[in-house]
């Protein structure tokens, strides 16, 4: 089988950004239409980039984060300057989870919990789109790797 690279989604990144531009746009239309009653001032603009930073964060992060399914492991890796790894047996997966809030299962988004044999801690991958499709795969890959 193929390798299967998942991330967290870019949905969220999306939607934020969007809220940027909207807020950019509105403060420039507040700008030039208050120009002749000097109502305002330059340093308005500097909202839109204070809320352009929580997407761009979370781009970054998402960036150095990933899950890896490679023959018969999952490698979880994150983080940009410090990284951490995970591995995990794919025979020794007992039991997948997806938990999904409200505004996750509008955007069919969800957080996958991974939990194996002989370990205490669950290992959840967050934000991850149609997760209960990949949750079933993952599954999947576990039984077929269990069966070889």
């Amino acid at each position: 089988m193929a390798d299967l690279i998942i991330r967290p989604t870019a949905k969220f990144l999306k939607a934020g950004a969007i809220l940027a531009g909207v807020i950019f746009l509105a403060l420039e239309i507040l700008c030039v239409a208050s120009l002749n009653a000097s109502v305002g001032s330059p340093l308005i603009m500097i909202v839109p980039l204070l809320v352009l930073l929580w997407p761009a964060s979370r781009a970054l992060r998402r960036q150095y984060t990933k899950a890896v399914i490679a023959g018969d492991r999952l490698r979880y890796e994150s983080g940009m300057t410090s990284k951490s790894t995970r591995t995990i047996q794919l025979n020794k997966v007992q039991d997948v989870r997806v938990d999904q809030q409200m505004l996750q299962r509008m955007f069919n988004v969800g957080n996958i919990s991974i939990e194996t044999a002989g370990e205490a801690s669950r290992l959840t991958i967050p934000n991850v789109d149609d997760a209960q499709s990949l949750a079933d795969e993952i599954l999947n890959r576990a039984q077929h790797g269990a069966v070889q």
